[in-house]
């Protein structure tokens, strides 16, 4: 990401979303039935996803992102198995392996799910308002990617 500050470009290393600590070696544990309130700032299992993630090379920004999408995720109440998709199944070790090997059609999946809580809604092309239970096309088409996605990070875990 780069910003414009005082008119110099400058490029962001951190997605600025948490405070950082070391990265994480090993992966962080996603737990569904996790007690958010035993949990302290910087400390939840989203915050523990993105430091490991980038400490295994993955963008900043991206991680941020990944970091929001297991935290709406959960906090949300999504679906289970959109909630497995979402990291919570596996730790995040198959969103982490979506990511690093198409990071923009990671992007694009995980803004559409961040858009549309979950596939809950989306906003209507005609009333520009956000409508529970309707659909655009495109992120009808976040399913299968999805769905393609994880299927091959399963091949890879049992090679």
């Amino acid at each position: 990401m780069r910003i414009l500050i005082n008119s110099v470009r400058v490029k962001i290393k951190s997605s600025h979303l948490t405070p950082s600590r070391k990265n994480a070696v090993s992966p962080p544990k996603l737990n569904p039935g996790f007690d958010v309130c035993a949990g302290t700032f910087g400390h939840y299992p989203w915050d523990d996803w993105e430091r490991w993630a980038i400490g295994q090379g993955l963008d900043a920004t991206l991680a941020g992102q990944g970091r929001l999408l297991i935290r709406e995720a959960f906090n949300h109440g999504w679906e289970p198995w959109l909630q497995s998709l979402c990291g919570w199944s596996d730790d995040g070790a198959a969103l982490l392996a979506f990511a690093l090997r198409a990071p923009k059609l990671a992007r694009w999946c995980w803004t559409r799910l961040l858009d549309t809580d979950g596939l809950r809604g989306d906003y209507h092309p005609k009333t520009k308002e956000w409508t529970w239970g309707y659909l655009r096309l495109d992120t009808r088409r976040v399913l299968s990617t999805l769905h393609r996605a994880s299927q091959s990070s399963v091949g890879e875990r049992q090679s």
